[in-house]
């Protein structure tokens, strides 16, 4: 049976998606546009930019206005890919170096075969008036999309079609559904608004509700190296880990120069060696060596909004958000402007 996510206005999560990013929620309203190709701009490296991640070793990000960027030489130089929409672009997952996705305003969901270079659009559903958070492949043809008011969304042919499967979860209010990610030796997880959790171990066939002893907005989570290890992350830096799969979680401090960090968290990646980074407001930037148990904190002194990060290839990071593309050392501080 296919469930109709309630509408609650096109706009209503542009506040969520300001909150972490640190914006006003105009600035997000105004990358709505009618359905066209993404405008080119010479800037668009220094435009409001949303999640990073890699396609084999090309680097790949995702933003404002349906911007697509994509680079081959560690992010010293971006190309601007051929992108199917103006909205704005909340999340991007590559399976490999060639096939990933794209989410999005509009419940748009656009995919490319080739490396991030060119994208077509897969599915979109104006009528839920809200957009898509996260996107996550089990393989070349499973996959799952989450977003506002509750939105999952299941392909099993590669994304050719799309089919709402929300009822799946016990999620009465709705509430928005931020991200999803794998857990190692364990399976899928899910977390979005008022600190709800979801897991499943078969694949997201079937999924339990999981207690939360946090009752804030988480806006990510991530799996780490270890085997059924994730971390749950969000509002005033409220950080989790678990150790089975959300079966009980450990509160992690996160101590900065001045004290406790009371910025919102907004992304994570677990790199190459092992380690995590997570960034937020205010300029922060997270590392941990040992599977999340301890990290150090740091922070920006330009003290921009960082949305997004990815590991780059000389042991640095790839940070994302205000101002567009910063490379920077692997604590986050030191930067070189592409």
């Amino acid at each position: 049976m296919t469930q109709r996510i309630r509408p609650r206005g096109r706009f209503a999560t542009s506040a969520m998606l300001a909150l972490v990013l640190g914006i006003g929620a105009s600035d997000v309203q105004a990358a709505v546009a009618a359905e066209q190709y993404s405008v080119e701009s010479a800037k668009a490296a220094q435009s409001l930019l949303i999640a990073a991640t890699h396609a084999g070793k090309r680097l790949v990000v995702v933003g404002d206005r349906g911007h697509i960027l994509f680079s081959d030489d560690q992010g010293k130089t971006w190309t601007q890919a051929r992108v199917p929409t103006r909205q704005l672009l909340t999340a991007v997952f590559f399976l490999d170096d060639k096939r990933g996705w794209a989410v999005g305003h509009d419940a748009q969901i656009l995919a490319s075969s080739d490396g991030g270079a060119t994208w077509s659009k897969q599915f979109e559903d104006l009528s839920r008036e809200a957009p898509l958070l996260d996107v996550r492949f089990l393989d070349a043809q499973h996959g799952f999309a989450v977003g506002a008011y509750g939105a999952l969304l299941e392909t099993t042919d590669g994304g050719q079609h799309w089919q709402d499967v929300a009822e799946r979860l016990d999620n009465p209010d709705q509430l928005h559904l931020n991200a999803i990610t794998e857990v190692k030796g364990a399976g899928l997880f899910i977390v979005g608004e008022q600190g709800s959790m979801f897991r499943s171990s078969d694949a997201g066939q079937a999924w339990s509700t999981v207690q939360s002893p946090y009752q804030g907005s988480l806006f990510g989570v991530i799996g780490t190296a270890q085997p059924n290890t994730l971390l749950a992350y969000g509002l005033r830096g409220n950080l989790l880990r678990s150790t089975d799969f959300g079966d009980t979680w450990q509160p992690i401090a996160l101590n900065a120069e001045r004290g406790p960090l009371e910025f919102g968290l907004a992304s994570a990646t677990l790199l190459q060696d092992a380690s995590l980074v997570l960034v937020g407001n205010g300029g922060s930037v997270l590392r941990s060596n040992d599977g999340g148990q301890t990290f150090s904190v740091r922070n920006r002194a330009d003290r921009i909004a960082l949305a997004g990060v990815s590991g780059l290839a000389n042991g640095g990071l790839l940070l994302v958000g205000q101002g567009g593309v910063h490379l920077a050392s692997a604590d986050g501080l030191q930067e070189a402007r592409p």
